[in-house]
């Protein structure tokens, strides 16, 4: 049974500046300990639910600063469950379908809705944004509820809000927590809709959405349109992550997003423009025991072509057999991609002042079909989310080379888990 005074900091808002101190509130080694205890529970532990009678009401941290110090933690891996009581596992065996999927997956433990992108003004002033909703399973829904009370819930969801502002070298980073009821969060397929509190994705015409986020005078509001449909990863939508076949997820993007909209940065609002990209995935059980960490790559092309590679770190500094991608040409058509099929090759490293983990800054990418030779380079150094405990490397990067001899360029966002020690669920 969980302490309640621990539940009840459900909702954290925490602000990461550009190389500089956290603002946190004062109970934050509270706070700490109620976050490893939920979330290394729920990430790196055999399924569990939680007790049905805990009810967590909301109340915000965000008071005064202190100077915070993060440790570095040894990278280790997690030792993924092989069942997960209740839950499904993505095994290949259900096919994707549309408006359905694009909802939530209570069957499975773990799922996200991830929405990235690079935006600019007229004049050509540059933000990067990120904004996440998690989702992970308390209880099954094989499992009945023994509380009727509308703080019982399956489900427990957490957010992440960032903005990189890029001409000005500063970072804004955010996160909250809820339980699902009494609405505060939640996920639904049609009228689509993704929120927490007002952290919100919501479809108002096919294909057109808005979404919305502010926190700590940090604002983004965007209408998005959909240019490209649903693309399928790996095998129909199938997408394996380790040796096992139930070491996997389902996952799909939507991988051009025309954004319109403002970004509003302490008082000041700014008219923008740009590209957005969406990742659905939802899982019981993806990483093996041996994989460390993940680096993940969204490239939009000017053309209108886009690109999606991932690839597992090992334990001995290999790579795993899972690594996989595709290539989206701009008239939708795909070519999955395997780990014989590209190569990324460190060009340049960044060191964090916060956790002093090393991370990847710029990158060479090679791959066979099309014939591609890209460089990317993050458009500013620090966007590290450093929420213990987890923490990661989720930033705008910019890219250009040639595929098949002609001239390529673009945007996109590059996700580095695992070197500074902690990972996001898996």
């Amino acid at each position: 049974m969980f302490d309640k005074s621990l539940l009840s900091m459900i909702e954290v808002n925490l602000y990461l500046p550009y190389n500089a101190s956290m603002t946190v509130s004062q109970s934050r080694p509270l706070f700490i300990l109620f976050l490893a205890s939920m979330l290394l529970l729920f990430s790196c532990a055999p399924a569990t639910t939680l007790p049905t009678e805990v009810q967590a009401p909301v109340v915000t941290v965000s008071t005064s600063k202190v100077e915070v110090q993060t440790p570095v933690v040894t990278s280790t891996p997690i030792n993924t469950p092989t069942t997960a009581p209740g839950f499904m596992f993505a095994d290949g065996s259900r096919p994707l379908t549309f408006p359905a999927d694009f909802g939530a997956h209570p069957d499975f433990r773990t799922e996200w809705w991830y929405y990235t992108g690079n935006l600019q003004t007229a004049e050509g002033r540059h933000f990067g944004f990120e904004l996440t909703i998690f989702r992970v399973g308390l209880t099954p829904p094989t499992v009945e509820l023994s509380n009727d009370s509308n703080w019982s819930g399956r489900d427990f969801y957490f957010a992440h809000f960032a903005i990189s502002d890029i001409d000005s070298d500063q970072f804004y980073a955010f996160q909250r927590y809820s339980r699902a009821g009494p609405g505060l969060a939640g996920a639904q397929a049609e009228p689509y809709r993704i929120w927490l509190e007002d952290w919100s994705i919501t479809e108002h015409t096919p294909g057109v959405y808005q979404l919305r986020a502010e926190q700590e005078k940090i604002a983004l509001d965007l209408t998005l349109t959909d240019e490209m449909g649903v693309i399928l990863h790996g095998e129909s939508g199938y997408s394996r992550k380790g040796k096992d076949s139930t070491n996997a997820s389902y996952y799909y993007s939507q991988p051009r997003l025309r954004a319109e909209g403002s970004v509003q940065i302490n008082g000041s609002s700014y008219a923008v423009t740009g590209l957005a990209w969406k990742d659905h995935e939802f899982s019981s059980s993806v990483l093996d025991e041996n994989q460390i960490g993940w680096d993940w790559f969204s490239l939009q092309f000017e053309d209108g072509a886009a690109l999606m590679l991932f690839q597992l770190r090992e334990r001995g500094g290999g790579i795993s057999e899972s690594a996989s991608g595709t290539f989206m040409a701009a008239d939708g058509t795909t070519q999955s991609l395997h780990k014989s099929d590209f190569e990324i090759t460190v060009l340049d490293q960044w060191q964090s002042p916060h956790t002093q983990g090393v991370y990847p800054s710029s990158w060479q990418i090679r791959i066979g079909q099309p014939d591609c030779l890209l460089a990317a380079q993050a458009w500013m150094a620090d966007q590290e989310i450093n929420f213990p405990p987890i923490t990661y490397w989720e930033g705008a990067v910019h890219f250009q080379g040639t595929c098949d001899g002609v001239a390529a360029s673009g945007n996109g966002y590059i996700e580095l888990t695992g070197y500074a020690g902690n990972l996001p669920l898996p």
